[in-house]
């Protein structure tokens, strides 16, 4: 084996991870010149190109993507081995990095991650949150937080919530200004708050119950938005009528800050589950995400 070409690996699975050098530096603490100089190491040693550049991209090309599926698992293999070493010795650490959407965080992962940091000081969670359904894997991630029908299955999933109802809601001083729609009709004559779908673009119809049948509707409003948090936020100023996750509005709701709309169109939602490739379930990392998840969200749901 060439030792001199194994040291630049890493630096090439961060790029392709990353799908871009400056990002790629900014994860491995080096600078972008040195990240460069790493990849045209291997370029030279292997006699082809591994990334298509441009000025607004990188791209792996058919070599590159062929590397990274050879190379790719073993280095995951080797950094999961130094983990469980570590984990028998009572250590749980290294780089645990979790897709979750923006929704998620305050309903299940705030609670989690505040226990995790405190048995596990030397175990690091990145989350860079966003909603549109991804590759897990071909992205880097560990494991993803999603609704349970959006989950592959090939995937190994874990229940972390309950099942849940989508509801529309509203503040009081809308209501009072524009009326209680009293059938899904009545919502085409009121501002409802949009969702666009970061992964296709197109706006989300709300889907409800109407007579026994799932039915989707295409809403109308002055306002659209990506983050169901900020329609959640859109709705308690009187904006309009939001659709959200219950979990996410249950504190506004108790307290009458936003009243339910259209509460028999409800529909029931399967909850948030964890997911993950059935290789990652055994990393000491997951593993304590995993356990200490069980133990808070069971604590919590009493």
């Amino acid at each position: 084996m060439d030792r001199d070409l194994l040291i630049h690996f890493p630096v090439f699975l961060s790029v392709a991870r990353r799908g871009g050098f400056a990002a790629a530096a900014a994860e491995l603490g080096m600078s972008p010149s040195a990240v460069s100089h790493s990849i045209r190491q291997i370029e030279m040693r292997l006699g082809q190109p591994l990334f298509a550049r441009t000025t607004r991209s990188v791209a792996l090309t058919e070599a590159g993507r062929s590397l990274l599926d050879s190379v790719g698992d073993a280095f995951l293999e080797i950094g999961e081995a130094i983990d469980r070493l570590r984990s028998h010795a009572g250590t749980v650490a290294g780089h645990l990095r979790l897709s979750i959407p923006r929704t998620a965080l305050d309903i299940v992962v705030t609670p989690v991650l505040a226990e995790l940091s405190r048995r596990y000081p030397d175990l690091v969670v990145e989350i860079p949150s966003e909603d549109a359904s991804i590759d897990i894997i071909s992205r880097g991630f560990d494991a993803g937080i999603r609704l349970g029908e959006m989950i592959a299955q090939d995937m190994i999933a874990t229940r972390l919530t309950p099942p849940f109802r989508m509801v529309t809601v509203a503040s009081r001083a809308y209501l009072a200004r524009m009326g209680k729609p009293k059938s899904i009709a009545e919502l085409s004559g009121h501002n409802c708050i949009r969702y666009r779908l970061i992964s296709s673009g197109a706006l989300y119809d709300w889907e409800l119950e109407e007579d026994g049948k799932d039915v989707k509707v295409a809403t109308k409003g002055t306002v659209i938005v990506t983050d169901a948090t900020y329609a959640k936020e859109l709705a308690l100023a009187g904006v309009g009528i939001a659709y959200l996750m219950e979990p996410l509005a249950r504190q506004e709701i108790e307290t009458g800050e936003l009243e339910v709309v259209l509460p028999d169109s409800a529909v029931e939602e399967p909850g948030l589950f964890l997911y993950y490739p059935r290789k990652a379930s055994t990393a000491p990392k997951l593993r304590a995400f995993i356990d200490v998840a069980k133990e808070v969200l069971s604590v919590r749901a009493r």
